[in-house]
């Protein structure tokens, strides 16, 4: 009786253990089968990366003459538009310049007409033969050496004209200052960099891309993007306007030599820029350097 009883709850636990195990690999296989129809819909027409960050063409504003800085507009995070006046250069140099350049021009339209007009009296005289081949010729040589100065002090009258507009610095585009480094009173150099203005309206995005990601990206493909700013709440969208025409570690300062030496293979990236729509921009500002998350639908993906 009790080997009897004993086979019976070894009968019980040996269907129990592969009731277990069915229900184990019926698991398996569901789970397998979720990951297979979410890779195939989704995640194979999709790439995404944390390793993003937000770019721009950033403006850099630097001196095209020298001199005492006078006056100082704005500082850093003010909003500026462009051709508004950021920095003023005393002018007391260059408008002396100007002056003598005007008096110059003055000088030689003066010695212009008195030649012009020698020249056309003996040109008439000719004729009757009042004057010389020589005197003629004299005076022709005359007027053309008065046009040479006029010339000469005309092109000087201008470049004048532009160091003097050059001692008042603008703005080239709208954006924000930023990473300003002239102070009033300063001298400064022609090129010295007196500060720098970030477009917050014309974004784009670097997203470094695993290389083993990029076989489907190309051009023109959207992408969805979140910003650790906001959070996953704001979403923006972007366009690929392009891949980078090599990797980080290739454009180094000190590249690696991975022909000598021990070798360890190392997945690179390859930057993707992403161009951001201004619209959304203006809603939701974007400062450079920000971290991004990025999506990439490459479900229109051509051969």
């Amino acid at each position: 009786m009790k080997n009897k009883l004993f086979d019976c709850v070894k009968i019980d636990k040996d269907n129990k253990r592969k009731s277990l195990f069915v229900l184990l690999g019926l698991c398996v296989f569901l789970m397998a089968l979720v990951f297979s129809v979410y890779y195939f819909f989704v995640s194979s027409k999709h790439v995404t990366t944390d390793n993003a960050y937000v770019g721009a063409e950033i403006a850099q504003v630097t001196s095209l003459v020298g001199g005492i800085v006078k006056a100082i507009h704005y500082k850093d995070t003010s909003v500026v538009n462009a051709g508004d006046v950021l920095v003023n250069i005393d002018d007391t140099d260059a408008r002396l310049v100007l002056a003598r350049a005007k008096a110059d021009l003055s000088k030689a339209q003066a010695d212009l007409d008195r030649t012009k007009l020698i020249s056309d009296r003996r040109q008439a005289l000719t004729k009757s033969g009042s004057v010389s081949a020589e005197e003629v010729s004299n005076a022709k040589n005359a007027f053309k050496a008065a046009q040479a100065v006029f010339d000469i002090a005309q092109v000087s009258l201008e470049q004048a004209q532009v160091d003097f507009d050059r001692t008042t610095v603008h703005s080239p585009i709208d954006g924000v200052i930023a990473k300003r480094q002239v102070q009033l009173g300063q001298r400064v150099q022609p090129g010295s960099a007196l500060m720098s203005v970030v477009p917050m309206q014309n974004m784009h995005v670097n997203a470094n891309f695993k290389e083993v990601q990029l076989r489907k990206v190309q051009a023109g493909q959207t992408a969805k993007l979140t910003a650790d700013f906001y959070g996953s709440s704001v979403i923006f969208h972007g366009r690929v306007v392009g891949i980078a025409g090599g990797t980080g570690s290739a454009f180094a300062i000190i590249p690696a030599q991975n022909a000598t030496g021990n070798w360890i293979k190392v997945v690179q990236r390859l930057p993707v820029r992403i161009e951001l729509d201004p619209e959304e921009l203006k809603l939701h500002p974007l400062q450079v350097g920000l971290s991004m998350q990025v999506d990439i639908d490459v479900s229109d993906y051509k051969k």
